[in-house]
């Protein structure tokens, strides 16, 4: 049995991926959550088993997804602790959380850090994971494969954890600030915001498929941009106002701010 501890807007992404994909209909899922309201939403929608108990999860399931946030998991660990077994996998999926404190934590070796991203809601999610070499093959496929439902996985050390949290776990609000700018300028030239929302989005799509392709970044803006045209001029603004070193600096304050919540 899979269970969830926390019932909050990523485990209902992952929750909805592994459902239909037909593979969680062959295995119980059963989700810990405080409020009522979200069990019932839960219950209804997904046709999970929910609880109002963590220890109840943590007792009654195999593979226990930590789905809580960094400041409350000194509090769900400690609750939890002496039901969490040698044969029991334990996956966080809460940003700083080292694999060392949950080590320290719990009696399991069989420890994953997972860092999924909000697409995961339209499994165009991008997880990655990090692990102790303990594991065998099926156990990591299996929950492998409850990532994969939700979008793409990639298995990398745990040092690389803060950066792919400041790309990957904040990039979707990075780019949604930049479409809203983006859909800004449209309405402030006169479009209508359904409009302006429109060019913005598919543009935005578009892009993302043609660089899925292989095409370099670098290449897809040269073939955009003509000597002494508009793409020129408007990446001439770009380049005056230090676009680039504001990008590295978010990303950067980001990644600071995903090694501090590992000191919580």
């Amino acid at each position: 049995m899979i269970g969830f501890i926390g019932g909050g807007n990523m485990a209902e992404a992952i929750i909805k991926g592994f459902k239909s994909q037909g593979s969680g209909a062959k295995k119980d899922i059963l989700v810990s959550e405080p409020r009522e309201d979200r069990r019932k939403y839960l219950e209804k929608t997904y046709y999970v088993r929910t609880t109002s108990s963590n220890r109840e999860a943590a007792s009654l399931c195999n593979i226990i997804i930590l789905a809580v946030k960094p400041q409350n998991m000194a509090a769900v660990l400690n609750e939890i602790a002496d039901l969490i077994t040698e044969d029991k996998t334990v996956v966080s999926i809460a940003a700083g959380i080292t694999l060392s404190y949950l080590q320290s934590k719990l009696k399991t070796k069989k420890l994953i850090r997972v860092m999924p991203n909000t697409p995961a809601i339209v499994q165009e999610g991008m997880s990655v994971m990090s692990l102790c070499e303990c594991f065998s093959d099926k156990d990591i496929s299996l929950v492998r494969d409850i990532f994969m439902a939700v979008g793409k996985v990639l298995t990398l050390p745990e040092k690389y954890m803060d950066a792919v949290t400041a790309i990957s776990g904040s990039g979707p609000a990075f780019i949604a600030l930049f479409i809203e700018a983006m859909i800004a300028a449209g309405e402030k030239m006169g479009l209508s915001r359904n409009n302006a929302l429109e060019l913005v989005i598919q543009t935005l799509i578009g892009t993302a498929r043609l660089l899925e392709t292989g095409m370099p970044p670098e290449r897809l803006r040269e073939m955009v941009t003509s000597p002494g045209g508009t793409t020129a001029a408007g990446l001439k603004t770009f380049e005056e106002k230090g676009f680039k070193n504001i990008v590295y600096d978010a990303i950067y304050a980001a990644k600071n701010r995903a090694g501090d919540l590992s000191k919580l």
